[in-house]
């Protein structure tokens, strides 16, 4: 950085909440290189060591702590644009639909950013339920998908947690397309540090919807043609399973 660089950076901090952007670099922020990173923060996993784990969905950014993976595509798609890491774990070729594993079979399940893809939400959180004791799952809220305007063509969903209960909307065509402009996304990628990098990587909990779930969620979905479907859950349904 220059000697003027320097000097104008000195009089700008002066004034909170004042930057010339672009005259440093990006700093390295917690969910560039991994999504545990910015997760751990808010949730508590509360895994043991000889829990058996599964990660749905694994793709670029296997969950740390997970012994098996499982994922649909072992080659780019337009749905991931990065190349698949299983950092040396079981992994297998499975659909989130038909999951190949007895039920409960798995202490912990973690699913994150794969329900905004599926066509049918019902049997894939199904098949979550069914084969794990307890899990998390995320997806982007609707603000990420309407800032970064990137939904269309890879999301049919958006996605709200209320209490035990996801709620998917089916995406119409105005609103997969959000807002149209590419500079929101261009600024949060920009090799140079702009503030609202900071707005983004500090509010992760805004930008995703996680749920910690034991045994069951619920889970509602609104179809464009008018359709609303439910399945709701009792902890009665699966105090067999727990005998």
């Amino acid at each position: 950085m220059s000697f003027l660089n320097i000097f104008i950076s000195k009089i700008i901090h002066k004034f909170n909440y004042l930057e010339i952007i672009g005259l440093r670099n990006r700093p390295q922020y917690e969910g560039e290189i991994d999504r545990y990173s910015y997760q751990s923060k808010y949730f508590d996993f509360d895994i043991k060591s000889e829990d058996k784990v599964l990660d749905v969905g694994n793709g670029a950014y296997p969950f740390p702590l997970a012994t098996m993976l499982v994922d649909l595509y072992t080659e780019k798609t337009r749905h991931r644009s990065e190349t698949l890491k299983t950092d040396g774990k079981l992994f297998k070729v499975a659909d989130i639909n038909h999951l190949p594993f007895e039920d409960k079979s798995f202490d912990f399940v973690y699913c994150s950013h794969v329900l905004e893809h599926v066509d049918d939400p019902h049997r894939a959180c199904e098949e979550l339920i069914r084969v794990g004791r307890r899990g998390y799952v995320e997806v982007p809220s609707f603000l990420t998908d309407a800032l970064f305007a990137w939904a269309k063509g890879m999301h049919k969903w958006y996605i709200i947690r209320i209490a035990d209960r996801l709620v998917f909307f089916e995406y119409d065509p105005r609103l997969v397309d959000g807002v149209r402009n590419p500079y929101w996304e261009k600024s949060i990628f920009s090799k140079k540090h702009h503030p609202l990098q900071d707005v983004f990587f500090d509010n992760m909990d805004i930008f995703n919807n996680g749920m910690i779930w034991n045994d069951y969620f619920n889970h509602t979905v609104f179809y464009l043609d008018g359709r609303v479907e439910q399945i709701n859950h009792t902890i009665q349904d699966f105090q067999v399973d727990k005998a």
